[in-house]
């Protein structure tokens, strides 16, 4: 029986090698590019992580804000006290003897009557209520999972209820109880911390429920990390499902996290700077920091969270670590080319060095050999997760401090995994002109930087008309990931401008390694950054245009570029040539991976188009899928409404044609080769 199994499955192995896709040989004529082209930046911007990707439902769950993150914010912010029934009671923030020394703050609750002013109506305690992000949100039916750390301080064991409760609405007279979806108790009897855990499944959908936490008999009870997350997540890994499948749809190669500015300290200096080794083991020992945008970030999603998405999504990880030299909006100094940054004594460097080289051992270290490593196979993960990239710095004025400091890290790293590619940075605003690109050139041209990386955000007519990387030298060792870019708005317009951009860089894709479009996900009502490419709120995502066009490129990664396949009737110049200030253009890739080609047109132009398209070098096979993107240049999507998105069709596979081309369209056509 079992040799039979044995031989069974060998067969089926033997049958499904010989029918899977076999790398094809590219034909004459391509450029080798890069096939990663394609990727995602993560900075929690506008409360992309805590509200968003991830999937706590619960705000300031660790009570770890503080006054300084918002004016009259405190402790207790996103909690209010609750005393149904008429019970009394009254909490008290405190921080001795607390769960962690990276989580020292908790709540004290001290109930002095916990019982029922109207007899018959089963409402009473003493607690906290919890409203989540601008509500929470339940649907009927799912498990929830629930937990806190309860701690009995004083009196006899308590009773304490925990309640999914939807707010009573309109206005009357008399006592007036919240409508309960779901419920549970525990019995608290231990003056030590313990965790306990229930799973809530609310009885009805409801988009603006809160969590009400209660204490059912007198004396003082001590509470910490409150948490309710979706059981359905993404892939278990307690992502929100629809946010991760949109990033998911958009097939990208790689992604950067977790920042931006966020990593190296921003407007209030480089004492807030970001550290990986405080987001990961286990969440109640995590520490919660304000970020450069002016909240709190709790680090529910930190760096395991975001290597173990890189490797749902099938995407290279590409961490960002400082490097000892804050950002240049230092002290509310954004943007001032004098601005002093707060910088790292050199003695003190050793400890930024080890901060890389201890990551790139919690990544890909042997557990058995190595503490950072046996961290990760601790949380779940015994496998290395195959660190390729690693980022030192984001966007510092390339000042001679920054230099000295960079290329102290770089030279240790380098040194102690020569395996891994380092990024570099270019400096802020690193488009030609910019005194800082030059000096981050010459940086990563003196060290023999493996890729530097560029930002810039201009309006769509910098995008519709610049084709600058035709003109960077092609003798560098040095390659370009434009890690941060878009045009300075929403519309099809702006996503067409940077769809020709992208044509651009595809043609450059010898030179450009890696792109990145932000910022990526803005919350509604908690927007620090305009435009975005996903909006949200806690029921649904809107795409923008600019998703769309980044979604085609993600689809249509390859390894060879191919110019003299597409030409515009009328079009007096040679289209391999590089076309400044002309508002249409084209790109044909081939993946000899999948064996598909991609034929794709970009009209920004407000005048119809023809191409003719002669694919006689490739062996295409049966139909073609066309998609095309097309609108009203001014058209954008949003909440109420989404006018632009892709429309697919099977169409004839020919190899010599003209295809019509709309104003304000984009087209792209896949072929099976």
């Amino acid at each position: 029986m079992n040799k039979r199994i044995t031989l069974g499955a060998a067969l089926l192995a033997a049958t499904l090698g010989l029918n899977a896709q076999k790398p094809m040989t590219a034909p004459s004529g391509g450029k080798a590019i890069s096939d990663e082209l394609i990727g995602i930046f993560f900075e929690d911007i506008s409360s992309a992580a805590d509200g968003g990707l991830y999937a706590e439902l619960i705000q300031n769950g660790s009570f770890e804000f503080n006054p300084s993150e918002r004016d009259g914010w405190g402790p207790g912010t996103a909690w209010k006290s609750i005393r149904p029934g008429h019970s009394l009671g009254y909490a008290e923030v405190r921080m001795n003897d607390g769960l962690h020394q990276n989580n020292p703050t908790y709540m004290r609750l001290h109930t002095e009557r916990a019982k029922e002013y109207y007899d018959y109506r089963g409402w009473k305690g003493f607690g906290l209520q919890n409203d989540g992000f601008n509500g929470i949100s339940v649907k009927a039916g799912e498990k929830y999972n629930f937990s806190a750390f309860l701690r009995n301080v004083s009196g006899v064991g308590k009773w304490v209820r925990v309640a999914l409760v939807a707010q009573p609405q309109g206005r009357g007279f008399g006592p007036r109880d919240p409508r309960l979806l779901a419920e549970t108790k525990f019995d608290v009897h231990s003056n030590a911390w313990e965790k306990y855990e229930a799973v809530l499944t609310p009885d009805s959908t409801c988009q603006n429920a809160s969590l009400q936490i209660l204490v059912l008999d007198t004396g003082d009870l001590d509470i910490d990390m409150v948490s309710l997350i979706p059981q359905d997540t993404y892939k278990g890994h307690g992502l929100r499902k629809d946010l991760a499948q949109a990033l998911a749809d958009l097939q990208p190669k790689f992604m950067r996290f977790p920042g931006g500015c966020v990593v190296h300290g921003g407007g209030d200096g480089f004492w807030d700077t970001y550290r990986w080794k405080t987001t990961i083991g286990p969440k109640e020992q995590r520490k919660s920091l304000k970020n450069t945008w002016g909240y709190h970030q709790s680090m529910g999603l930190g760096y395991f969270e975001y290597f173990q998405f890189c490797e749902d999504l099938g995407m290279e990880p590409l961490p960002i670590l400082p490097c000892g030299v804050s950002c240049q909006g230092t002290n509310g100094g954004w943007g001032m080319r004098g601005q002093a940054q707060d910088v790292v004594p050199m003695e003190d460097m050793d400890e930024w060095v080890d901060e890389a080289i201890d990551l790139i051992e919690w990544a890909n270290g042997d557990p058995a050999t190595n503490k950072w490593a046996k961290m990760r196979a601790d949380a779940g993960h015994p496998a290395p997760f195959n660190l390729k990239y690693l980022g030192l710095g984001n966007e510092e004025r390339i000042s001679p401090e920054f230099a000295e400091r960079f290329k102290y890290i770089y030279e240790r790293v380098t040194k102690a995994h020569p395996e891994i590619v380092i990024v570099g940075t270019a400096g802020p605003g690193s488009h030609p002109g910019n005194s800082d690109l030059d000096n981050g050139w010459k940086l990563a041209e003196e060290l023999g930087m493996p890729i530097i990386d560029e930002h810039y955000y201009e309006p769509n007519n910098y995008f519709l008309n610049k084709r600058q990387y035709d003109n960077y030298p092609r003798d560098r060792k040095t390659k370009v990931y434009l890690g941060e870019y878009a045009a300075k708005d929403k519309k099809l317009i702006d996503a067409l401008a940077e769809g020709l951009y992208l044509l651009h860089v595809e043609r450059n894709g010898d030179i450009v390694a890696m792109t990145s479009y932000a910022p990526l996900f803005a919350r509604r009502d908690n927007t620090n950054w305009n435009p975005d490419m996903i909006y949200f709120d806690n029921e649904r995502a809107y795409l923008t245009c600019s998703y769309y066009v980044q979604q085609l490129f993600g689809q249509s990664a390859g390894q060879y570029w191919y110019g003299d396949c597409v030409k515009f009737e009328g079009d007096a110049k040679d289209v391999i040539q590089p076309l400044e200030n002309v508002h249409y253009g084209q790109s044909v890739i081939l993946n000899v991976k999948t064996r598909k080609l991609y034929v794709k047109i970009c009209n920004a132009s407000d005048e119809a188009k023809k191409a003719d398209i002669n694919l006689s070098r490739f062996k295409i096979k049966g139909n073609a899928v066309k998609t095309v993107l097309t609108g009203a240049a001014n058209d954008e999507n949003n909440y109420d409404q989404q006018p632009i998105a892709p429309q697919k069709q099977d169409v004839k596979a020919e190899k010599k044609f003209t295809l019509d081309v709309a104003p304000y369209s984009f087209i792209m056509l896949e072929y099976s080769l």
